[in-house]
Parts: structure tokens; C-alpha cells; sequence
């Protein structure tokens, strides 16, 4: 039996829109309904489904069944978690393989990218921790314990939902020069300062000319979310994905505290980041 547990994601970082990825430990397993023993509050998906959809064009047949603590619509990478363990299990199946060597992860973002319509969130669900990608490669990027040691990822995930293709639909078709400028500067400096671990560098380099503040006009309570955040000591703080989820970055002895005083209108939780991507399990 081939059970897939792929982790959820928080898109664009900032400035990286479309190119940065980063994988939290929120996870969804997907499995072949009939053969893999299906947990609880797992359910079989429809033809409609990321993970179907997926499977199928990966070469799968049968039916899947998925699990899953990422919200759905929020902007934390459910349906690009669901369509990288649709496609693993599809691919492992039609080439009746038992393992995921990096070929077949080739495959595998070839699958989700197309599905999904952007890498970013697709290629950290299955590598995990940060990734760079520019749609034909992805690379992890050195975190230097940078993460792990010194800061923690705070999420507030209001009850609203957001539609990826009507967010992605306020992008403009061209942007002012300097504004372009800004944010390759600011994706270059905030990979910088990830690999190097410089938390000061990590406050600034967050911010965006990009997207940003089109997607927030239509979420005002996420951008009262993300100021909440700053406020509350928070290093640095961004959409995540097209929202409405907004995160940050905490000091790890302060990322409860900042928790506590974000709006009580949506829910705050502390999260780590996921650095083994998808895998497989109960093999």
C-alpha cells in the first residue's frame, strides 16, 4: 500500500510572487481508495477534485481518497498539496514504482505546475521547506537554522475563502518599471537573508509593489490581520498565497504572543516549517 502525506504551503513570500514557496506542517495524505486503508475523515474525491484531476493526468486509475487539515481557499496550498499527491500517486502507479526519485519528481511538478497554473506552492508541497522556482527548475533554498532555531511561522486564517483565479485577475497586465525594480531587489535580498539567517535583512525584505496591497483591498480584515502582526512584534509579515491568510515571521519565545493578539475574527496558529515535502507513507 502507497499512502502520499504532502504538506500545505504559504506562496510568494512577500516580493516572490509566482517564485517563492515555503512548506508548513499542515498535511494532507492521499491514497488509492480500494488498496490504501482509508483513515478516518478521509473521503473518497469526485472527478472534480485537485487530487483526481491530478491522478488521472498523471496516468492513475481507480478512485483516490484524501485527508486533510489545510484549509481549503484560504491560501495555504490545499489544492496544490492535493494535486502533487494526486500526480505522485498517478505516476507511481502507471510506471508501478515503490519510490520517488528525482526524475519522477520532474514529473511530478511537470503535472501540478500545469494544473495548478503557478509553481511556487506546488514545487515546496513536494520539496519541502523554501523553494525558488522559475517554473522549469526549483531549488531549495539554505536555511541555515535560520527556521528551525530562531523563528516560527504565525498564521491567521479568517473564515472567508478566496478564489486563486478572481485574486489573480486584479494583477495588472504591466507594471511601472521601478515597481518591478523594487521587487526583484527585495526577492533577491530576502533570499539572501534566508540563507544567511540575518533576521534584520528578513524585516525589510518582505515587502512588495507587486500584488500585495491589490489583493488586500479586497480584504481589509487581512490586512488588519498582517498590521496586528507587525504590532505585536512580528519580524516580518505577508499574504500568503492570493489570502486570505496572512503570516509572519516570529521570534520563536514571542510567536505565541503574537497569536494572542491577532483579530478575533479568524484563527491564529503556530506553525513550523516542513522540510521533508511529500513523501510517502504505510509502504
Amino acid at each position: 500500500m502507497t499512502i502520499v502525506r504532502v504538506p500545505g504551503s504559504s506562496a510568494n513570500l512577500g516580493p516572490g510572487f509566482d517564485g517563492l514557496g515555503m512548506a508548513l506542517t499542515l498535511y494532507a495524505e492521499v491514497g488509492v481508495a480500494g488498496v490504501d486503508p482509508m483513515p478516518e475523515r478521509g473521503k473518497v474525491a469526485d472527478e472534480h477534485h485537485p487530487a483526481t484531476v491530478a491522478f488521472r493526468d498523471a496516468g492513475g486509475n481507480g478512485d483516490v481518497w484524501v485527508r486533510s487539515e489545510i484549509p481549503m481557499s484560504r491560501g495555504l496550498g490545499f489544492s496544490g498539496a492535493a494535486r502533487v499527491g494526486g500526480a505522485v500517486l498517478g505516476i507511481l502507479q502507471s510506471r508501478r514504482a515503490t519510490a520517488v526519485d528525482a526524475p519522477m519528481r520532474r514529473a511530478v511538478i511537470d503535472v501540478a505546475a500545469r494544473l495548478e497554473g503557478h509553481p511556487d506552492n506546488v514545487t515546496a508541497s513536494l520539496l519541502g521547506g523554501v523553494v525558488a522556482t522559475n517554473g522549469h527548475r526549483a531549488v531549495r533554498v539554505p536555511l541555515d537554522g535560520l527556521l528551525s532555531d530562531q523563528l516560527a511561522v504565525v498564521v491567521w486564517i479568517p473564515d472567508s475563502t478566496t478564489s486563486t483565479s478572481e485574486s489573480r485577475a486584479r494583477m495588472p497586465q504591466s507594471v511601472p518599471f521601478e515597481d518591478a525594480v523594487f521587487n526583484l531587489t527585495h526577492t533577491a535580498l530576502l533570499v539572501a537573508a534566508l540563507a544567511a539567517g540575518d533576521i534584520d535583512a528578513l524585516a525589510s525584505a518582505m515587502r512588495d509593489r507587486l500584488h500585495q496591497d491589490r489583493r488586500l483591498a479586497g480584504a481589509e480584515p487581512s490586512r488588519a490581520a498582517m498590521r496586528a502582526m507587525l504590532d505585536a512584534g512580528a519580524v516580518s509579515a505577508w499574504l500568503s498565497g492570493s489570502g486570505p491568510t496572512v503570516a509572519c515571521f516570529a521570534r520563536s519565545g514571542e510567536a505565541e504572543g503574537v497569536a494572542a493578539a491577532l483579530p478575533g475574527n479568524g484563527r491564529a496558529r503556530v506553525v513550523g516549517i516542513d522540510h521533508r515535502g511529500a513523501h510517502l507513507i504505510g509502504v
